[in-house]
């Protein structure tokens, strides 16, 4: 009895020794298996990451394409903006020189009306029918011409 309890122990032993070194196979299967598993992971995680920043690059780059053209628009629109405002502020010199030619001009009708009983005739006042436009004493447009001078006219004297 003895000695077949002792094979007994002995093949158990045997057998957990067997079952021990079955079970550190597996277990180094498994983890060379998730090794594997978390290199793949990694691998892809890199590809993912480096395809997002290929995607930024893009994206930087097209935007930045996209400021460099509104930049232009903007200036061209800028300049052009300029040139009308140029433009407006010429216009309104010569709409304030004519307003005052009108004026002058209505003044003068004004006066001669007042001092020839109220009644004058547009060709009197042009004198085409007596002395000529350039004869006519009341030819008094020249006054209402404007006077264009530097600032190195001005202190000549």
């Amino acid at each position: 009895m003895a000695s077949s309890s002792g094979n007994s122990a002995g093949s158990t032993q045997i057998q957990n020794s067997g079952s021990e070194g079955d079970l550190q196979v597996v277990m180094d299967q498994r983890k060379r298996k998730r090794m594997l598993s978390n290199r793949e992971s990694a691998r892809r995680s890199r590809l993912r990451k480096q395809k997002h920043l290929n995607d930024l690059m893009e994206q930087v780059a097209q935007l930045r394409k996209e400021n460099n053209h509104i930049l232009t628009t903007m200036s061209v629109t800028t300049q052009h903006f300029l040139n009308v405002e140029a433009e407006n502020s010429v216009l309104r010199a010569q709409m304030g020189e004519l307003s005052q030619r009108l004026q002058s001009l209505n003044d003068i009708l004004s006066y001669m009306n007042t001092n020839n009983g109220g009644f004058v005739e547009t060709e009197d006042i042009l004198g085409t029918y007596s002395d000529g436009f350039m004869n006519n004493s009341w030819n008094l447009m020249y006054l209402n011409q404007p006077i264009m001078a530097s600032a190195a006219d001005m202190f000549q004297y």
